[in-house]
């Protein structure tokens, strides 16, 4: 499916890329909820609706990915709830496999997330893949989320990388887009972020269901 001999940078998203998305659907739509709903006197079905408009408010921005933003807003240690479910953070099936191999054919990887650096710091201690990537680069780092032009711009000033010779994996559609529309010329999709839910659609863009289909 690759031909890896063309590739010199491999740019990896985390949040249901190499991880289980079902960690962060499950703090942010039932465990926030249900702790807003009890510091607030609220309903859990209250306060499930009122998280909902905010979140949909904050949507593509850095705020939504900020963990110290939504303790500010919610009035609850959002790094410390994390924390409380972190039995939840998972590798997804072959990524660390798949890591190797990248490494052994001395490709250099970079990370590229929106996560916030105290949720990476949580989900390196949890899982050991901080010791795979050549660089870590979060969107906070850089002021603009991956979603926007911008970000690109960015990280090939911090990063620099051969757009023609450099591959992205990543689950969201708007990242993805925003990458091409920069000229990273490989694009990758995940289709099942959330091992818990149906694969997704991905629009335009080949895809894979698990990183052994695109193992070097």
């Amino acid at each position: 499916m690759l031909a890896w001999s063309d590739i010199d940078t491999l740019l990896l998203d985390l949040d249901g890329t190499l991880l289980d998305l079902h960690y962060d659907n499950h703090f942010w739509l039932e465990f926030v909820p249900r702790r807003y709903a009890q510091r607030h006197g609220l309903s859990e079905e209250d306060a499930r609706t009122e998280l909902m408009g905010r979140y949909k408010r904050a949507e593509g921005t850095l705020n939504w990915y900020c963990v110290d933003y939504w303790t500010r807003e919610l009035g609850l240690d959002i790094p410390q709830l994390k924390e409380e479910v972190d039995h939840l953070i998972a590798v997804h099936p072959h990524v660390v496999e798949f890591l190797h191999a990248v490494r052994a054919l001395k490709k250099r990887i970079v990370l590229v997330t929106n996560a916030h650096g105290k949720a990476i710091a949580l989900k390196f201690r949890r899982t050991q893949l901080g010791g795979h990537f050549d660089s870590v680069v979060s969107s906070h780092d850089l002021r603009v989320p991956k979603e926007h032009a911008g970000f690109w711009h960015k990280l090939q000033v911090v990063q620099p990388f051969e757009k023609g010779r450099a591959l992205l994996v990543d689950d969201s559609l708007p990242v993805l887009r925003a990458a091409r529309d920069y000229g990273v010329s490989r694009l990758l999709a995940v289709r099942k972020p959330d091992s818990r839910l149906p694969e997704k659609d991905v629009g335009e863009f080949e895809s894979i269901h698990n990183f052994k289909e695109i193992m070097p």
